[in-house]
């Protein structure tokens, strides 16, 4: 069998609620407060059985429970929602299991369910040190929350632990962000997910921006906060393996990667996206709506094959991400009877000339990745792909 049209070998699943809503998020996610997160588990579960029905998985090698934040869920919410993925899926051994954690929502208990229950690896949206800014984008925790999450997380025996960090942000200043990142990297964790703030429509942020009330820093800046971080991460052993991600070796994401290469995966739960066999679907994102369906059948808002031209691009766009490149022979199995260079070929030379790709011979493959120039233009590199092949 065509390597791509075998079982996802990876499984996300979405747990929409938070304790509130931050400023910047368009996630599909909803406070808690009232919500029916019981009958929202019995559905996630009649999801499980009709997707193993339909697609029966073979093995699976990463897990990623996201949100919202699943730490929400009490503990026997949680054991009973861990229970029932090990219940429908063959968890591989020695699996990576994420969950995505809000500081201040892990205490011994829930830490201690998460434990039994299989998850491995957690990663708490910490954002930033500082809590005059934590305040300004809507988080509810503060930086004590933050150490003492870590420290319970270690007590309960969690090594593999990651934090997210955000830079660009409303008010923030290169100062600021060169303390965040120093205290953060004094933790001394494996993992590091750095990102950019993206202003993004139904969102409180977007509506400041309207009204020209957002006070962002300046292009120039915020390229001076990427070098910052790149500079720092990588002084402290840290591979930059991808354009927001940091680690130390063995450390980085397999369950992300999985996406960076294009490759399947299962997407359970309200508004979750999943892709297989060459189709993508996308599931309904409110949470009764998601429910109610789930008693009869997928809860599927839509579902669409991807045209293989279309899966080319994705193949391109979402592979340069990653800092190793992307190999020549991984694109031929993906796509078996093309060659990269037939498809991309121009594209490849124009980047190459402007200084933004580079081609190596790695044992006789050819890679093509991003210059340490093409890592701070990534976007331009990506948008070159697209629409190459109708145009």
């Amino acid at each position: 069998m065509h390597p791509f049209m075998a079982s996802p070998k990876a499984l996300y699943i979405h747990i929409p609620f938070c304790t509130n809503k931050c400023h910047y998020c368009d996630f599909t996610s909803y406070v808690l407060k009232g919500q029916p997160v019981d009958s929202y588990l019995d559905a996630l579960e009649e999801e499980m059985k009709r997707t193993v029905a339909e697609l029966p998985p073979d093995r699976i090698d990463t897990v990623f429970v996201g949100g919202g934040t699943p730490t929400v869920l009490t503990p026997p919410q949680m054991k009973r929602f861990l229970e029932s993925v090990f219940r429908h899926f063959p968890i591989a051994e020695g699996a990576e299991f994420t969950m995505e954690a809000n500081p201040g929502t892990t205490d011994a208990d829930k830490l201690a369910a998460m434990k039994a229950g299989g998850v491995n690896r957690i990663s708490f949206g910490v954002q930033s040190f500082d809590n005059g800014l934590l305040e300004r984008i809507g988080r509810i925790h503060n930086v004590d929350d933050v150490y003492r999450s870590l420290e319970n997380a270690r007590s309960a025996g969690f090594h593999n632990l990651s934090i997210d960090l955000m830079f660009g942000l409303p008010g923030q200043t290169l100062e600021l962000l060169s303390d965040s990142v120093d205290r953060a990297m004094a933790l001394g964790l494996p993992h590091y997910s750095l990102y950019s703030l993206k202003v993004e429509e139904n969102t409180l942020f977007h509506k400041l921006y309207e009204r020209n009330e957002l006070p962002l820093p300046a292009e120039e800046e915020e390229l001076g906060m990427f070098l910052l971080l790149m500079e720092k991460l990588k002084a402290g052993g840290y591979r930059h393996y991808e354009i927001s991600n940091f680690a130390k070796p063995g450390y980085e994401s397999r369950h992300n990667s999985t996406y960076w290469r294009n490759e399947p995966y299962y997407g359970l739960g309200a508004g979750a996206h999943g892709y297989a066999r060459g189709q993508r679907h996308v599931n309904l994102k409110g949470v009764q709506p998601y429910i109610d369906a789930s008693q009869a059948k997928l809860p599927r808002l839509e579902s669409y094959s991807i045209p293989e031209h279309e899966a080319m691009e994705d193949f391109m766009m979402v592979g340069l991400r990653l800092l190793e490149g992307v190999q020549a022979s991984r694109f031929a199995m993906q796509f078996p009877g093309h060659r990269l260079e037939d498809h991309y070929g121009a594209v490849l030379e124009k980047q190459i000339r402007d200084g933004l790709l580079e081609r190596l011979d790695a044992g006789g493959d050819t890679v093509y990745r991003l210059t340490e120039r093409g890592v701070l233009l990534g976007n331009e590199v990506f948008g070159a792909f697209l629409g190459v092949e109708q145009g």
